[in-house]
């Protein structure tokens, strides 16, 4: 394959994606994992690390431009003696001293796949910038990454299984702390996955061809190079991608807040509409109240199409949701000739670092009051509503036995507070545990979802009753979005998320707790609560672009008098 032809990505994933249709009822009968490219090359042991694990750290530089001389140096001088391993993954960082926004530096690039995540909180990360003048390791504060390109990429349309975790794995060391692979997991694999969810399959990830990390007060960026010789993806192919990838780089970029996007809805669509949502809500609750019912919860979502003008720019609809994303994770994923799939939730889903585990569980929601009192009023009034204590113990008490499950050692602490947003409030609590093995990772990932909070409890029963209820693909809302890492992992809830499309439409998901004793009016007016953060802006678009449609008219008459 010439270097022109050659995807600038190349592409891992699951052979199974090769063996059956997209239609995930046929799931079952998908083989074990094994990595491929393109679905050429053979199978490999998924417990055998690749055999170059490494991060070599560049001199640092003053401003973007230089960053990337200094990388192309890098590429160039590796090239030129290239190692003798039969696999491997090599990165090469530059620490830049001043500070940008990794979501500006990812807007002026135009590659895909694209993705990007910012944590709820700032965490310090030792030994990434360099050395103090006393020869101490310094600490930063990551903010945010954003990457492009797909030095290796993981996906499937099955379930996500032990076998894949360890096909990702393969590439991540505690020594490599910033090679991450990102991506999400559906929320129900077994579902058939609808078009504009295709090229996400059941689950993708990636680890960035090149990377920006945002940290507290400076920034960086790099590039990461994968080869595996058993896959038939050579170092020069692997080279070649990633050259074409910093060729098309655009090193100057502006502050995306600049760029406030004009456009009109011209229609917007619910699925369920209200009265399907009362009629679902109504049955699921005549079998919650039955006598010896098991099931407690179920978790209903809605599916809002918004139609507008023209199409939306989902970085920037971003952008414009960061003012909400206090206490909130933000994130973005998109493959190639795909939709992006962008969030800004709340809820955590676990947190690992070596061995220590954190989780929590959010559950009721209110809005925030106008003022101080009211919003303490509003806050006691959640903290002691019965209805919503049944919803939030449900959830608490399940993530609670799902940890213990693996855990040495659970704690929760606080057993029950709120967590305040700007827009609305929840019922909160925090689970901390200790694993016995990292491998155990795989065990959390895989025991945490579908929590009550997004699905129900039982689990299978509540799965069951929303694939019948809910005429639409929750995709990847709902599922874990994250990344996995060496000594690290992370993964939020992909709540308070929409998928903008490449064409006018952007989908907005949210779903509510149906627990007894709930009303389906109330719970259709929360769902309209927990979209507003994406229908005040898109609103605000209608409005920027009548207000300038308004400026014209009064400019063409002025002209004309």
């Amino acid at each position: 394959m010439s270097s022109a032809a050659r995807p600038a990505g190349v592409r891992f994933h699951s052979r199974r994606h090769h063996l059956m249709p997209i239609s995930s009822g046929h799931w079952q009968n998908y083989r074990p994992c094994s990595l491929s490219m393109n679905g050429a090359g053979g199978a490999v042991a998924a417990d055998q690390p690749v055999v170059i694990r490494e991060t070599h750290t560049l001199p640092a530089v003053a401003a973007v431009d230089s960053a990337v001389s200094q990388l192309n140096l890098a590429i160039s001088a590796l090239c030129s003696v290239p190692p003798r391993s039969s696999s491997g993954i090599i990165r090469l960082e530059v620490p830049i001293m001043e500070k940008s926004a990794a979501i500006d530096w990812l807007h002026s690039q135009r590659h895909l796949p694209r993705c990007y995540f910012s944590g709820r909180g700032q965490r310090r990360e030792p030994d990434l910038i360099g050395m103090s003048e006393n020869g101490h390791g310094k600490e930063k504060c990551l903010v945010s990454v954003a990457g492009v390109g797909s030095a290796v990429s993981f996906k499937g349309y099955a379930p996500f299984t032990l076998e894949d975790w360890k096909c990702i794995k393969r590439f991540l060391s505690e020594d490599c702390p910033l090679v991450r692979a990102y991506g999400a997991i559906r929320f129900d694999a077994k579902r058939d996955i609808c078009p504009e969810w295709k090229e996400f399959g059941s689950f993708y990830f990636i680890v960035p061809q090149v990377e920006f990390d945002e940290f507290e007060d400076c920034s960086m960026l790099a590039s990461t190079l994968a080869w595996d010789d058993s896959v038939l993806l050579t170092w020069e192919e692997a080279v070649d991608g990633l050259r074409a990838t910093m060729n098309q780089l655009l090193v100057r970029f502006h502050k995306l807040e600049k760029l406030v996007p004009r456009t009109a809805i011209i229609g917007c669509s619910h699925v369920p509409t209200e009265p399907s949502w009362n009629d679902s809500v109504t049955k699921v609750l005549q079998i919650i109240n039955r006598r010896n019912s098991d099931l407690v919860k179920v978790v209903l979502a809605r599916c809002s199409r918004f139609m507008t003008g023209t199409a939306i720019d989902p970085l920037a609809l971003l952008a414009s949701l960061q003012v909400e994303g206090q206490n909130a994770y933000q994130f973005y994923i998109q493959p190639p000739n795909s939709p992006a799939f962008i969030g800004n939730t709340p809820e955590q889903l676990f947190h690992r670092k070596f061995l220590s585990i954190s989780s929590e569980a959010l559950a009721g929601t209110r809005a925030r009051g106008v003022t101080e009192i009211e919003d303490f009023q509003i806050g006691q009034d959640l903290l002691y509503s019965p209805k919503d204590d049944i919803e939030f113990t449900i959830v608490r008490e399940s993530i609670r036995r799902k940890l213990e499950t693996i855990c040495n050692e659970v704690i929760v602490d606080p057993s029950k507070g709120l967590r305040r947003l700007p827009r609305v409030q929840h019922l909160c609590a925090q689970l901390f545990g200790k694993l016995s093995r990292e491998v155990d990772e795989f065990d959390i990932l895989d025991s945490l979802h579908p929590s009550p909070a997004v699905c129900g409890l039982p689990s299978e029963e509540a799965r069951k009753l929303i694939e019948k209820h809910e005429k639409f693909d929750r995709g990847m809302y709902a599922g874990p979005v994250g990344w996995f890492g060496g000594s690290e992992s992370e993964f939020a809830v992909g709540i308070r998320s929409a998928l903008v499309g490449q064409d006018s439409s952007t989908l907005v998901y949210a779903g509510a707790g149906i627990v007894k004793g709930t009303n389906p009016s109330l719970e259709w007016e929360e769902l309209d609560l927990k979209t507003s953060q994406f229908t005040k802006v898109l609103h605000h678009y209608e409005l920027g672009s009548r207000l300038k449609e308004v400026e014209n008219a009064a400019g063409t008459a002025a002209r004309a008098d």
